[in-house]
């Protein structure tokens, strides 16, 4: 894993690193310092069968953190480690569907005594951002994952699209969850890609 290299605190640069991982260690070290601030506790599912979690979701809709805000084809994969971790790998293309194809590649930590519902997501050493599974459908076929202080949600499928009713039940769950709906984006998915 490649570390940012320390910069005492006095000489620290003023721009944004011009190496892509450097701008979203930044981005995540920003969004994750507020993890610690006190907010309501998002209810997990129950359980949640990993080995049913495994594989691909589609990104049907999120409150996107700063790297996907205009992802395109967004999927994130799922395969369990040998050590028990998640290898999470998110792909997208970024600004249209003839963008290339960016991957970013976190790992997982299903957190004890929760049902394999809530997870520790690295991105960077040695922080985990809190990831809930809020929702997951009985066939395994659509979930919603979401966090407590109600910043980011992703409405995820094993298909790249969702039935009208399907996608307005989820809403409505995801509003029930207590997220401004307004904030919401729907990912644009087109497959098979050309």
């Amino acid at each position: 894993m490649t570390r940012l290299p320390h910069t005492p605190p006095e000489r620290a640069p003023a721009a944004r690193p011009r190496h892509p991982l450097g701008w979203l260690a930044l981005c995540a070290c920003a969004a994750l310092t507020a993890c610690a601030t006190p907010a309501p506790t998002i209810a997990p599912v129950p359980a949640v069968d990993i080995a049913r979690f495994m594989g691909d979701w589609y990104v049907i809709a999120h409150i996107p953190t700063f790297p996907e805000k205009n992802a395109f084809n967004a999927v994130e994969s799922y395969a369990q480690r040998p050590d028990g971790r998640i290898q999470t790998d998110f792909r997208y293309r970024d600004g249209s569907f003839d963008a290339p194809v960016e991957t970013l590649h976190p790992v997982a930590t299903v957190r004890p005594d929760t049902g394999n519902a809530v997870w520790g997501m690295q991105f960077i050493w040695p922080i985990q951002a809190e990831y809930v599974i809020a929702d997951v459908s009985p066939d395994y076929r659509s979930t919603i994952v979401a966090r407590s202080k109600r910043d980011y949600v992703w409405l995820m499928a094993r298909t790249p699209e969702l039935s009208p009713e399907a996608y307005a039940q989820a809403l409505r769950k995801i509003e029930a969850l207590g997220y401004d709906l307004a904030k919401l984006r729907r990912v644009p998915q087109r497959w098979p890609e050309r």
